[in-house]
């Protein structure tokens, strides 16, 4: 089916290149006006998408028209050749044709000489004629790529642009993620166990009721610190993958986590780090703040990325640049992944992480 896909753009390309060129011709006194340079942008958007390139990967640069110019007398050549390979079938029917009547070609009867000689020269015919065909193929994309894609220089210019602003980004979410632990084990787990001493304290006074409270603030204050473990890192995701370890943020949501599916295999342990703190995060801020009845957590492999969403029927106006969700954002990013928040007033929520599935740690 690939071979045909590519034989029909390269038969299409053909018959587009006649009717640019008739239309650079046409054009040729009144180029630089608005509107002869806006068709020349859309005929070379469509060339573009004939050829499977997606209009992300290109960044027109006022170089449509020299594309068109330049692409003309490559898609007449691949009509050529698209032209010799049918003129090669149909002789190929014809000899077929005549000798199976029992009929000679052109003088020629079906001897055993013949029938070799034509066969292996129809094959080496077809073999060359079909890499000319891919030849074409292969050439008209390189050529869309280069006159129609972003500048080389600008695009190394965005990525270093990019590299830095992570770099940035993971330093300030390290930086947010330590002042986080640090408050809840100043202000949750530490006043505990000071509440915790001054009751032992008093029960060695003489008190021997309060030791049941002592137990009490003994187990909450081991609650709070497990709790405080897992959110600096869950050890079930290394010893039992991220399947285990989102089962164990549903169990302590306080609300009904529906988790529709995750991957049986393991993924590379950067991407299941960032999968498990989005669907952590993500299911904390509707628990605590959206009013949420019910969350579904799905993660699946689309192509080559792995789409990380949570869905919950909270109340809605969650934003990207919040506190919690500026962070994820900033994980995503680390490993040239997206992050997309849609939350309209009245809910639902729905928050989005695609990453790729090869990603490293950076």
């Amino acid at each position: 089916m690939t071979g045909i896909r590519v034989l029909g753009v390269v038969a299409l390309g053909a018959l587009t290149a006649l009717a640019e060129l008739v239309f650079l011709l046409v054009t040729l006194p009144f180029l630089t006006r608005r509107k002869v340079r806006a068709a020349a942008v859309r005929l070379a958007l469509f060339e573009a998408r004939r050829l499977g390139i997606s209009d992300g990967e290109l960044e027109p640069r006022r170089r449509e028209v020299r594309y068109l110019a330049l692409r003309a007398p490559v898609g007449i050549l691949g009509g050529v050749v698209v032209g010799l390979l049918v003129i090669g079938v149909v002789t190929g029917v014809r000899i077929v044709w005549t000798w199976s009547v029992g009929e000679a070609f052109d003088g020629m009867a079906p001897t055993v000489p013949i029938v070799l000689y034509l066969g292996l020269l129809g094959l080496v015919l077809l073999f060359l004629d079909l890499s000319g065909v891919a030849g074409v193929h292969a050439l008209e994309r390189r050529l869309a790529r280069r006159l129609l894609g972003p500048d080389p220089t600008e695009a190394l210019r965005r990525r270093i642009a990019e590299l830095a602003e992570s770099r940035a980004g993971i330093v300030a979410a390290v930086d947010s993620e330590r002042r986080r632990i640090e408050r809840d084990l100043h202000d949750g787990l530490q006043q505990r166990l000071v509440a915790l001493s001054m009751l032992v304290g008093r029960a060695r006074r003489g008190r021997p009721e309060l030791l049941e409270q002592a137990h009490e603030q003994a187990q909450q204050a081991l609650a709070e610190l497990r709790e405080v473990a897992w959110r600096v890192y869950p050890s079930a995701l290394d010893a039992l993958g991220l399947g285990e370890a989102l089962a164990g943020v549903a169990e302590r949501a306080g609300i009904p986590v529906h988790i529709r599916s995750v991957p049986p295999e393991r993924l590379p342990m950067a991407v299941e780090t960032v999968a498990y703190f989005v669907v952590s995060e993500a299911v904390t801020n509707a628990a605590k703040h959206a009013g949420a009845a019910r969350i579904t957590v799905d993660v699946h492999r689309e192509d080559s990325m792995i789409i990380v969403r949570v869905e919950d029927d909270g109340a809605g106006g969650a934003v990207a640049s919040g506190g919690g969700l500026s962070g994820l954002a900033r994980r995503v990013a680390a490993l040239d992944g997206r992050f997309e928040v849609a939350s309209p007033a009245g809910g639902p929520t729905t928050i989005t992480a695609r990453l790729p599935e090869k990603a490293e740690t950076p």
